[in-house]
C-alpha cells in the first residue's frame, strides 16, 4: 500500500511555489535535508511544471495537493505526480483515481466525511484542518470510532505538535508547510529549507 511508503517519511512538506525554476534548487533541498516526499498544491500556474521537474528525480516522491476535480488529478498525473491529495471528499475524483491505479487522500473533516471514503474503498484519509478541526483530541477521537481508517492530518501541523500527531497509531504521516514557507522559496533561501527539515527529521528518529 502506498500509505506504508508514506509511513517511511513521515512528515510530507507541503509546498506553494511560484516559480517553476525554484523547484529543482528546492528537491535539491529537500532530499538533502533528509526526506524524500513532497506535495506540490496546484494553487498557481506553475505548479505542474514544478511537479514534472521534481517527478524526474527517483530519490523523491512527488504527489500533488488541493486537487479539486479529476480534470486536475489527471494532468498532475501526466505530469508525473504519483498520489493525490484533496482538500475535501470529492466521491467523483477517489472513484477516478482508485480507477487509474493512483493514490489519492481526500480530506475528510467529519465522522460522515470519513465513511464515504471508507464506502468508496479507501482507508487512509487526509484530517484536515487539523487544527481547527480540534487537533490531536479530536483525532484521537475519530480514531477510536474508525478503528481501520488511518489519517494523515495536515492544516496547522508545526515542530512543536508534530510528535503529538504522530504519535497517534493510526497517523500515516503529517503534511506541514513550516519547513518549506512560500517567502523562503520565493527568496531562494533553501539553505533555511533545509537546515530546517534536516530539524525536524533528527527530532523524528
Amino acid at each position: 500500500m502506498f500509505s506504508d511508503e508514506l509511513k517511511k517519511h513521515r512528515l510530507i512538506p507541503v509546498v506553494v511555489i511560484d516559480d517553476a525554476q525554484d523547484a529543482a534548487p528546492l528537491a535539491d533541498a529537500i532530499v538533502s535535508g533528509g526526506l524524500g516526499c513532497v506535495e506540490i498544491t496546484l494553487r498557481t500556474s506553475v505548479a505542474l511544471e514544478a511537479i514534472k521537474t521534481m517527478a524526474k528525480r527517483t530519490d523523491i516522491v512527488v504527489g500533488a495537493g488541493t486537487v479539486l476535480n479529476i480534470e486536475q488529478a489527471k494532468a498532475a498525473v501526466d505530469n508525473g505526480s504519483r498520489f493525490i491529495v484533496s482538500p475535501g471528499m470529492s466521491v467523483s475524483l477517489v472513484e477516478w483515481c482508485l480507477k487509474n491505479n493512483v493514490p489519492v487522500f481526500p480530506g475528510c473533516a467529519t465522522p460522515t466525511e470519513i465513511q464515504l471514503a471508507l464506502e468508496a474503498g479507501l482507508r487512509t484519509v487526509k484530517f484536515f484542518p487539523a487544527e481547527q478541526l480540534g487537533g490531536v483530541k479530536m483525532l484521537t477521537t475519530l480514531g477510536s470510532v474508525f478503528q481501520t481508517v488511518q489519517f494523515m492530518p495536515t492544516g496547522g501541523i508545526t515542530s512543536e505538535n508534530l510528535e503529538d500527531y504522530l504519535a497517534i497509531k493510526q497517523v500515516v504521516a503529517c503534511g506541514g508547510s513550516w519547513m518549506v514557507q512560500s517567502q523562503w522559496i520565493r527568496n531562494r533561501r533553501f539553505s533555511i529549507i533545509h537546515d530546517e527539515i534536516q530539524r525536524v527529521v533528527k527530532l523524528l528518529h
